[in-house]
């Protein structure tokens, strides 16, 4: 009785440990125009850092590459995460915007929802728990 009492003791244990672990997020770009530039894929934790790169959670630049891209993160702690990419063609640092507004080089946003103005955090937000986590945003030029 007592061994079994350890031993469920133990697997529960060894659930909760697994449940606060930190898991790969793996987001898959779909519809890149072309190879010129770079692709910013930014991963945000709070709404009041959503769209603003350098407060990003964690951020990855990759080249481009027509078609699909894929840009992995590891170690990203369980919680609720948006991530917003842009396909910054010109190399600049940044995604240009036409009037301070309207993007001028592609975009995309997690759950890839319709957006009428700025884009929120939670039109975008998704969990990451116990287990890796697999998106895919569709680029919009």
């Amino acid at each position: 009785m007592m061994k079994r009492a350890i031993l469920m003791i133990g697997a529960l244990g060894a659930m909760a440990a697994g449940a606060g672990q930190a898991q790969e997020l793996r987001v898959t770009l779909q519809g890149v125009e072309h190879e010129r530039g770079q692709l910013s894929v930014g991963v945000y934790a709070e709404p009041k850092t959503f769209r603003k790169e350098r407060l990003a959670y964690v951020t990855k630049k990759v080249p481009a590459a027509a078609g699909e891209v894929t840009v992995v993160f590891d170690a990203l702690p369980p919680g609720r995460y948006a991530v917003m990419a842009y396909h910054d063609e010109n190399g600049n640092g940044e995604l240009d915007r036409r009037l301070g507004m309207f993007p001028t080089e592609g975009y995309a946003l997690s759950n890839n929802p319709k957006v009428m103005g700025p884009p929120g955090f939670d039109d975008s937000a998704f969990e990451v728990g116990a287990q890796a986590v697999h998106i895919d945003l569709q680029m919009r030029y």
